[in-house]
Parts: C-alpha cells; structure tokens; sequence
C-alpha cells in the first residue's frame, strides 16, 4: 500500500479513537468541564501532562531545529525539560492546594483583586492564542504531505476535529484523549527513531547510536558526530557540536532564551490546570514525575533523530543531480517545504551555508528543464541552492531512510497528535478564561450551569477560528512562533505564581503592576524585532529570549510597589501560609 493509504488508516483509526473517547467522556457540568471532575488518577495525569505539554513544537520542530542548529538547538530542549522540573518543585503542589479552576483564578483570589484577575485573564488568551497557532500550522503541515491537501486546508480539518472533542468533553474528554494521544506519539517517535538507529550505526538504542560509529557507507567506522562536524564545515556551516562560534548566536543570548523558555514553561497556563484535576496534593506530585519520566523518554531521543536525519539528508540531496533526486525530496516539494534553485544551470543540487533566496519559496507555476517548481523569489549571493523548512525534518525522516509506508504513516499521525493534544488544552485555558473568569467571576455570579458550559463551548469555537487564522499565516516557523509563547508566559505568569506562593507580602497592586510591567515590555519587543525591522537592541537578546527580562522586569517592580503599598489582608497572609501545607488540600471549588 502506499504512503497515502497507510496515512489514511492510521490517521482515521487514531482520529476514530479521539472522537469516541471525546463522545464516551462528554460532560453536562462546569466541574468536569474545567477540571474533569478532579479525580483524574496520576498516572493517568501524568500521560496526559505529557501529551499536553509536547507540542508539535516538541514532537515535530524541535528535532529539525537541532538538526539545522545543532549543538545550539538544544537549547529549546534545555530549556523546556528545565521548565518542566521548575514547575513540578516550585508549584503545581501548591497551586493544587489552593484548590481553583483556572490560573486567573489563583491570580484574582491570592491577589484578591478583580483587576489582577483581568489582567492574568488577557495574559492567559495571549499566550494561549499564540501558543496554539504553532499547533495548528503543524497540523497543516501533516495533513499537507500526507494526506495530499494544502496547508490552509489541513488547518481547517485540525480545527474542526479538535474543536469535536474538546467542545463536547470539556476537561473531562480532553484528559483521557491526551492519554491516546500520549501513546500514539511516543510509538510513533520511538519508532523509526529505533529503526534509523539500527540503520546508521548498528545500535537499536537511539541515545547510544548517536553517540557511536556509522555502520555502513564510505563514511563506516567514523563516529557520527565527528563526521557530522565535518560535513558541516566542508559545506560552510558552523561544526555540528560547536556552542558559540562565527554565525552563531552569542553566549547571553542562549543563556536568555534558555532562561526564558525554562520560566515560560513553568507559568503556561494549560499545564498548570492540568494539577487541578487530581484529587489530592500527592497525587499532583505523583502525576508530575510520571510526566516527567514520559516527556524524558521522547526528548533524550530527539537529538538522537535530529543527527541522523542532518546526516541522512545531507548524503540523499547534497550533489546530487535533481534529475536522481529521492522519492521524498520530490513529495516534500510538492507542499512548498522543500525548494531547489539551479543558480549555476548544472541541474545538481548543491546544499551550502546560507539562504538559497530571499525569503519563503513562492512559486510561479511553472517546472524548469528538470522538472523542479519554478521559484519567483530572488536569489542570494550564497552558493547555496536549497530550502528545506527545519518543520518538516522529523516527518521526512523516516522517507529519507526508505522506512516502510506504514513507518512513515505512523509518524504522520503522532505529529497530528502531539498538535492536537496542546492545541485541546489551549482551546480549554481560553474557553475558561472568558466563561469562568471573565463572565462567571465578573460580569454574572447569577449564571446557571447550562449557560457556562454553552458560554464556554461557544469560546473554544471562537478560539479555533483566530488560531486556525493565525496557523495558515503565521509569523515564523512553528517553534518560533511557540518560543514566543514561553516569552509571553515567562514574563506574565511566572513572577506572580512564584511570589504569590512564596512571598505573603506580595499585594494585589504590585502584582498587576508587575504583570503590565513585564508583559508590556516582552511585547513591545517582539513587536519591534519580529514585525516592524527593528534589530535586537537589548544586548542583542534575540525576541525568543527576551521574556527572560521581562520576567525580571516582573519580579522587581511587582516587589518594588508591593513594598511601597499596603500589606495584603490578614486572612490572605493565612491562605498563603496555609498553602504551603501539604495537608488538607480539598477539591476545586469555584468560589
């Protein structure tokens, strides 16, 4: 069977899973829709932090941009799993003491202020909306490859589907479909991962592969890396496992990227209500190192895929004359991923450092003398001839090694469900915002249950239309767009969590003052850098590291007005103290 029919079956069996479990799981109130009705078991939990927090990001970018990057691309990997481990010790226990729905809940409760709790609410739909348009392009760029469509389609089926099952199950359906969906990217993952492994180096064991000797070939007997170092500097790229060096970013910007992804992951609020839905503060923790220990078994193998895949393309494309190109660089052009430009008129394609042309590859409609799409863009200096989109390396990977249909299909659909999984949560963080927080705790405390939950399902409708919008244009690749995310979430949560659980001092006007303070500023920037021209002008801190200021931005004005106005209310002084008691914890209650 071919490729097409394989990913046909497989997406439809794993969408048919979803829908059914979404259908079994549906929910009639506000309390299974908000926090599946807080008896999720940890384990269960833990599986379904893991799928919500491994994005396509995770599953389908990150690999390609350590593949492009290297050493340096590990970056994104640090700093996520660091997020990860901040947030599981500094407070998901404790913010499942506190015992609410959503985080503009903790904010407006602990800060005892409506105004906090509209601030964190417009924080929260930010970073929720921009995180989740990255899961809707992957979803776009599955469905593009694999199942024959156009992006913009692609986004269109992913919206509709996970608008079905989030709408119908709430928190309820989207727990255990994150549980599936767990299972079905990390087989899809190991998979090939295990295969390529065996392939290149002779090791079944992809972490140990990528550190041992290549197994056949005219490079057999060399150590991978090595010879990945130099392949890269033959072709005019910085060494493969070199951390800073001429092209490279600067020491301060890792340093501020890392740091922001890192805090960023600890204040995005679609893991943190995953907390809300364990009966106890143990059972927080418990389902935090489950978690932990399923992210651990994905991401300790992408720098593994990530090498290989930079290897086997670089041996499949590089000198190729276009006419003997692979299977898989012909489908991939056809999406529009994949781009060759015969500069010199040699009909050999010729992979270098630098950009082929100026900007994404637009296409005239026509074929060359060779066949390849014809390119309107202007070309560059570089003697570089290709474009390959870092997104789709993870996918490809198994059609560059000649994996079986079935493989490469299996893969196609754990990237659709690693991006449906956070984009579900996502949907959930904004749908509760507006119905629970917004309407519910502002505007009408007289508001029945039927009203909440239709208020709520009409949200995530709202919601899946501007981050479909914002997934057929996105402003940068998908793991760009969701660094951004971790910026925004790094510079308006994270202070205030940390503070409102360790610090009783910290008052209602410091935190909204802080929470404007930093989020303004970590926009502002990204504006300027990101859409308007304006080079980096803070140290030269790239827009992806720039939350990390404004989290320090945060922290000290936040601490600066706290001092200078009144203390906080006596009672909330005791609710803090309290909080950090492990004892006691009782359901999420909305009040």
């Amino acid at each position: 069977m071919s490729i097409q029919v394989w990913t046909y079956i497989m997406v439809g069996l794993t969408f048919g899973i979803y829908i059914f479990i979404a259908w079994s799981s549906r929910v009639k109130d506000t309390r299974g829709f908000y926090v599946a009705g807080g008896g999720v078991p940890p384990i269960a939990n833990g599986l379904a932090t893991a799928a919500d927090w491994m994005s396509a990001a995770s599953f389908i970018s990150m690999a390609g941009l350590i593949s492009f990057m290297g050493y340096q691309g590990c970056v994104y990997l640090m700093g996520w799993t660091g997020g990860y481990v901040l947030l599981a010790l500094l407070l998901a226990p404790y913010l499942r003491k506190f015992g609410k729905f959503t985080v503009p809940d903790f904010v407006g409760d602990r800060y005892y202020s409506t105004a906090a709790r509209i601030v964190a609410l417009v924080c929260a739909i930010f970073v929720s909306l921009t995180y989740v348009a990255g899961q809707m392009r992957g979803v776009g760029i599955v469905f593009s490859r694999f199942l024959g469509v156009d992006v913009t389609t692609g986004v269109v089926i992913g919206m509709f589907i996970v608008f079905f099952y989030a709408g119908l199950g709430g928190m309820k359906g989207i727990t255990w479909t994150q549980v599936a969906q767990y299972i079905t990217l990390i087989i899809a993952f190991l998979i090939p991962a295990v295969a390529i492994s065996m392939k290149v180096t002779g090791n079944p064991i992809p972490q140990l592969g990528f550190g041992g000797t290549i197994a056949q070939g005219q490079d057999a007997g060399q150590y991978l890396m090595e010879t990945l170092n130099k392949i890269s500097t033959d072709l005019g790229f910085a060494e493969y496992t070199s951390a800073f060096g001429a092209g490279q970013k600067s020491m301060l910007d890792v340093f501020a990227m890392t740091f922001a992804l890192m805090v960023g992951t600890a204040g995005l609020p679609h893991v943190i209500i995953r907390f809300y839905t364990v009966p106890s503060v143990r059972a927080a923790r418990l389902s935090a190192g489950y978690a932990l220990l399923f992210i651990a078994i994905l991401y300790t193998t992408a720098p593994a895929v990530a090498g290989f895949a930079r290897y086997n393309m670089i041996k499949t494309v590089n000198n190729v004359p276009y006419a003997e190109a692979p299977s898989w660089f012909k489908n991939w052009e056809e999406t529009g991923l994949v781009a060759w430009m015969d500069k010199n008129g040699d009909g050999i394609i010729e992979y270098r450092a630098g950009a082929a042309f100026q900007g994404k590859p637009e296409f005239t409609g026509a074929k060359g003398a060779m066949g390849q799409l014809e390119l309107a863009n202007a070309p560059t200096d570089s003697p570089n001839e290709l474009y390959v989109d870092r997104d789709i390396m993870v996918l490809a990977n198994p059609e560059i090694a000649k994996l079986p249909a079935w493989v490469i299909a299996l893969v196609a659909a754990g990237g659709l469900a690693a991006a449906l999984s956070t984009a579900s949560g996502l949907l959930l963080v904004i749908a509760s915002s507006i119905s629970h927080d917004l309407y519910y705790r502002v505007i009408n405390r007289q508001a029945s249950e039927k009203q909440r939950l239709l208020l709520g399902r009409i949200m995530i409708g709202v919601a899946v239309v501007i981050a479909g919008y914002f997934g057929i244009n996105p402003p940068g690749f998908v793991a760009q767009v969701v660094a951004l995310a971790f910026g925004l979430g790094a510079s308006s949560f994270f202070p205030i969590l940390v503070l409102g659980v360790f610090w009783k001092r910290a008052n209602r006007e410091g935190a909204i003052a802080g929470m404007i303070c930093g989020i303004g500023f970590t926009m502002l920037y990204i504006i300027q850098t990101k859409f308007l021209g304006v080079k980096p002008w803070f140290f030269s801190i790239s827009p992806e590291g720039i939350g990390a200021v404004g989290m320090v931005i945060n922290f000290i004005v936040t601490i600066v007005v706290s001092k200078l106005t009144a203390p906080p209310p006596d009672d909330i002084q005791e609710l803090v103290d309290s909080v950090r008691i492990p004892r006691g914890a009782g359901a999420a209650v909305d009040h």
